[in-house]
């Protein structure tokens, strides 16, 4: 992607929400050299710098990375490793089977991609980071002596750890986190301001889900962009099976409950993976992976004026709101970040059940 981090961070860099940038260098000035007492890495996001930012959810915690990846020129070549699961298994001295990414972003300083996997299967997995650059070579980044900055997060769930943190993003100064919290409402929203302070219980949320006809406090964000609408910064967040619900960023403060506003009920049975905005021909659109319904380009145009979804929506493939399409070429993804503004880097699943690591048109 420009990355989903650069993306966020040029919506909102004009709006000083939260601490505001630091200057080039600051971010990695406060992380200190050590062994990371990382347990799992999951849900990853890039800020400046080459700071890299892990998920964390065995741990509970969110890491910051100085991966060193800030090169004098960003590379413009395009990022195509085929079974890369099998490659990223032979650097790691294992087998494919024994291994799983979790997620693909791209540094927008170099350009490399970053995968996150897990070593192993079941909890006790280890953590890795991959970097893959634009000749196809791949390394891990060792994570012994790295700098770096941890954030606890203080009320996970304990039920269900694996989703304690779904999905990440730094704004303009914050690292929003969704997941599940130990709260009488689990679905959680929350801001760690960064440089890394004390996470707060952050904001739980209750959305609308048409295809269920009820409310629902206890089902989490599983992937989420930040986007202007009328000069305010919202979340967008997907949900499984699969309504598009926004949030006012203003909103989600500590220890407030929240309702989103529904405005896209995208058709049931079906997970969100992976989601971006970007531009063409002059307007933007979100571009949204899923399970079983393939990759949506969903129109923004009135993602402000949009009404609210507040009656069941029936039907397997029943939709309603914001209008999208289906992109026929883009089959299989599981993961996607903005390389440029023209290209995406996408990881697919072949028919032959490998993972191909793929660059391709913005639709």
């Amino acid at each position: 992607m420009m990355s989903r981090t650069s993306r966020i961070l040029s919506a909102l860099l004009a709006l000083g929400l939260g601490a505001g940038l630091a200057r080039a260098g600051d971010l990695t000035e406060s992380l200190k050299k050590g062994d990371p007492d990382i347990k799992s890495a999951g849900a990853l996001a890039f800020g400046p710098d080459g700071v890299l930012f892990v998920g964390d959810a065995q741990g509970s915690a969110i890491f910051a990375f100085d991966t060193g990846d800030r090169p004098a020129s960003r590379s413009s070549g395009a990022v195509n490793v085929q079974e890369i699961d099998g490659k990223v298994a032979a650097l790691l001295g294992t087998t494919a089977q024994q291994i799983l990414i979790k997620d693909a972003v791209v540094n927008p300083a170099s350009g490399k991609a970053y995968l996150s996997v897990a070593r192993g299967r079941g909890p006790d997995a280890a953590p890795v980071i991959v970097r893959v650059d634009a000749a196809g070579k791949l390394e891990e980044v060792s994570l012994k002596g790295i700098k770096f900055a941890k954030a606890a997060l203080p009320n996970p769930s304990s039920k269900q750890r694996a989703e304690a943190i779904t999905d990440l993003a730094y704004v303009d100064g914050r690292v929003f986190v969704a997941g599940l919290s130990s709260e009488e409402f689990s679905s959680n929203l929350r801001a760690v301001p960064f440089p890394f302070q004390d996470a707060d219980k952050g904001a739980s949320v209750e959305i609308y889900h048409g295809a269920h006809g009820r409310f629902e406090t206890d089902s989490p964000v599983r992937t989420f962009v930040s986007y202007e609408i009328d000069g305010k910064p919202y979340i967008l967040a997907a949900y499984t099976c699969t309504p598009l619900v926004k949030f006012s960023v203003a909103d989600l403060q500590p220890g407030k409950h929240v309702k989103g506003t529904t405005i896209a009920e995208l058709g049931n049975r079906n997970k969100p993976l992976d989601m971006i905005v970007y531009k063409k021909g002059g307007r933007d659109f979100f571009l949204l992976a899923n399970s079983s319904r393939g990759v949506m380009k969903i129109t923004t145009d009135k993602a402000g004026s949009q009404e609210a979804i507040i009656k069941p929506v029936r039907g397997g493939t029943g939709k309603a709101g914001l209008p999208y399409e289906t992109v026929d070429d883009l089959k299989g993804v599981e993961q996607l970040d903005k390389l440029d503004d023209a290209h995406a880097l996408v990881l697919v699943r072949t028919p032959a059940g490998d993972l191909d690591l793929r660059t391709v048109a913005l639709p």
